[in-house]
């Protein structure tokens, strides 16, 4: 979408009359609860300093005092009137909650229905108080009114629902989920006419109205929200989270603490505060959602909550165990030494607690990124285990993706062109991190990876880790490229070696058996025309000492093919010399100059038949292509065998594309652990620079 993602779609926003008319509309409507809002203010006052006396509590307000509310009151020293301004404070506090996110949601989204639904559901939501407590307090004061506030407080839960179903952008995603707002309404039904509910109905009803809104907003965020919605997203989850978490730590305290439960509990005076607690963060978290977003990453935020909020219950939990558990045994309670014990205790462990449930929370959200250390050893002790070469880069990138909890990682390898792909995990992201990998200053690739999600950018750690990642894949990498290069020069030497089978196979059976075949078919008549006709035999005999002379010159060439035999004969230096003169004997050719070494050494046979091969190759295109004068033709020995190939013509066309004999030359070097470099001189001409190394003893 565009850069508010939060707004409907463009078409769907009202424009012009009707814009103005949901403006007036909805400036009406709020008035009308903020009137409700404001008279309910001094009746829920007069409520809250009014003792219930029904027995069954079903006509109380709940923060209103009962008898066993008094007498817990009473022992804390506090007033009635104390109490119901600390209440009426923290619940209208709530509501001014409600109020202000609203009219800051009207005052920047009013131009989009989505915005006006949103304002309005929340300065609705605080106008009838949290859990309703200033409808119930206007109800009880002016029973007159109760249907309308009835009607107010049946559409609330309706309009969560469809705010639920349709947040961030306010349409119904997939289309069909507008069931789902119907859901909320006959839960809303039921919730008036049903007056008690069995376990195993509420929990059916809870699966199957808030499972299904939940099942919605997932499949919206991992298959339809972009980078800016998943953000959103997770503040408002954030807000919801948190007042989960208020109603299970008020059920934890009081597993924990039976003596909660009693009807004169100090406990129960604080249900108030604890019920404020619980609807606060939905329309802050909203606020932030709608409005500010942009500012404050989530991450970090859940992550400390998650934290601290599993700290708090660890730290209680276990002062509460101590205290317990030896008042048990000692038969004491209150001690103060117990109590100073647990204290200790808890401060001993507090800093190692919190240490671990920050790994196990960092670990929860950013996989092993703290860990560098365990994560290289485990890809170490991987790569050991991994004896195919082909599952070494699967390896690497299974280990990255598992130790971040990424959604993507992959190792590309550069070859001729662009970095490909060759080891992946997960499905592709659109714009992944790219690491360079080298190995000994040399690129080698890259290492792709996908965020956790769209739009998260990897922090320090992240950083830290991957970069030592890199470097151990790097090294991996350039083992996987050379045993990869080492297959192809296998697969092409085999391929070399059995067309030159085929060649030879072709010249012996076809060019030479053929002769021989024939020559032996000519001796027989020749045989014969000896007794009957000596000139005719004469004359065969003739003719088959050409056919012989034909044959041993196919046989010399195929020898020579095999290895030149002027390199048996004469040695490198001179076969280099006899080829100078071959190609420098006729006046266009350019003039061939040979140095090398006097006393040139016994040299490997391979690297004596490369060293003429190419030599024979770089003269035929000083020949054909340079248009030179003059080529000078260099052998040097200093440890390895250098060939330097130098003439004076045109120099390398930019439009000439490397043939078949540069790619030649070029690929006897290779074999034998060489380089063959072919590049123009910036005088003029061109230069093919060889160097072989020789074997060491």
């Amino acid at each position: 979408m565009s850069q508010n993602t939060l707004s409907a779609s463009e078409d769907a926003r009202p424009r012009g009359r009707w814009l103005a008319v949901a403006r007036v509309a909805w400036v009406a409507v709020a008035l009308v609860v903020l009137i409700l809002f404001v008279a309910s203010v001094p009746a829920y006052w007069d409520q809250l300093n009014t003792i219930c006396v029904d027995p069954s509590g079903t006509t109380c307000n709940f923060p209103q005092l009962n008898p066993a509310k008094l007498q817990a009151l009473e022992q804390l020293g506090a007033t009635i009137g104390a109490y119901a301004a600390y209440t009426l404070t923290i619940h209208a506090g709530a509501s001014l909650v409600f109020f202000v996110v609203g009219a800051l949601i009207f005052w920047r989204k009013s131009e989009d229905w989505y915005g006006l639904f949103v304002s309005l559901f929340l300065i609705t939501f605080g106008a009838i108080g949290p859990s309703a407590v200033f409808a119930d307090a206007l109800t009880w004061a002016y029973p007159e009114m109760s249907a309308l506030l009835d009607v107010l407080s049946a559409l609330l839960f309706p309009a969560l629902g469809l705010f639920l179903v349709t947040f961030p952008d306010g349409r119904f995603v997939p289309r069909w989920s507008w069931v789902i707002v119907l859901l909320w309404v006959v839960q809303a039904v039921f919730w008036d006419v049903i007056d008690s509910w069995t376990p195993p109905l509420f929990v059916a009803e809870l699966l199957l109205v808030w499972g299904s809104t939940l099942a919605v907003q997932i499949y919206r965020y991992r298959r339809v929200a972009n980078t800016t919605q998943r953000q959103q997203t997770k503040w408002v989850l954030f807000g919801f989270a948190l007042g989960v978490s208020t109603i299970v730590i008020g059920g934890f305290l009081t597993i924990v603490f039976p003596q909660f439960n009693e009807s004169d509990s100090r406990f129960w005076l604080l249900e108030g505060t604890w019920v404020a607690l619980l609807f606060t963060p939905l329309p802050l978290s909203i606020g932030v959602a709608l409005l500010r977003y942009r500012l404050w990453d989530i991450d970090p935020i859940i992550n400390r909550t998650l934290v601290y909020g599993a700290l708090t219950i660890a730290v209680v939990a276990i002062y509460v165990l101590v205290v317990g558990y030896l008042g048990a045994i000692f038969r004491t309670g209150g001690n103060l030494a117990i109590s100073l014990l647990a204290t200790g205790l808890v401060a001993v462990l507090f800093q190692p607690l919190r240490d671990r449930l920050q790994r196990g929370v960092n670990r929860l959200m950013y996989g092993e990124r703290d860990d560098p250390y365990a994560v290289v050893s485990r890809l170490g002790q991987r790569l050991e285990a991994t004896l195919a070469p082909d599952a070494v880069l699967p390896t690497i990138v299974e280990t990255v993706k598992e130790a971040l909890k990424l959604p993507y990682a992959a190792i590309a390898l550069r070859g001729n062109g662009a970095p490909k792909v060759a080891a992946s995990v997960g499905k592709p992201v659109a714009e992944p991190l790219r690491l360079a990998l080298t190995y000994q200053s040399e690129p080698v690739g890259e290492l792709l990876l996908g965020p956790r999600s769209p739009g998260e950018t990897f922090g320090p750690d992240d950083r830290r880790l991957l970069e030592g990642l890199a470097r151990q894949a790097g090294v991996a990498a350039h083992a996987v490229r050379l045993t990869a290069d080492l297959q192809r020069s296998r697969e092409r030497l085999v391929a070399t070696r059995e067309e030159e089978r085929r060649r030879l196979r072709r010249d012996l059976h076809d060019g030479l058996g053929a002769q021989l075949a024939g020559l032996n078919i000519q001796t027989g008549v020749l045989r014969n025309l000896i007794s009957r006709d000596p000139a005719a035999a004469d004359a065969l005999v003739v003719e088959l000492r050409e056919e012989l002379r034909a044959a041993i010159a196919d046989i010399r060439r195929l020898v020579y093919d095999l290895r030149p035999p002027t390199l048996g004969d004469l040695g490198l230096a001179a076969a280099l010399d006899q080829l100078a003169e071959r190609y420098g004997s006729e006046g266009e050719q350019p003039r061939v100059l040979v140095e090398a070494p006097e006393n040139l050494p016994p040299l490997p046979a391979a690297v004596e038949v490369a060293i003429y091969r190419i030599a024979q190759e770089a003269l035929t295109n000083v020949v054909r292509h340079a248009q030179a004068k003059e080529c000078f033709v260099q052998l040097i020995l200093n440890g390895d065998v250098t060939l330097d190939i130098v003439d004076d013509g045109v120099g390398i066309l930019e439009e000439r594309s490397a043939g078949v004999g540069l790619y030649s030359m070029r690929e006897r070097a290779a074999e034998l652990g060489g380089s063959c470099v072919v590049e123009s001189v910036p005088e003029g001409g061109t230069r093919v620079l060889v160097q072989l190394p020789l074997p060491k003893e």
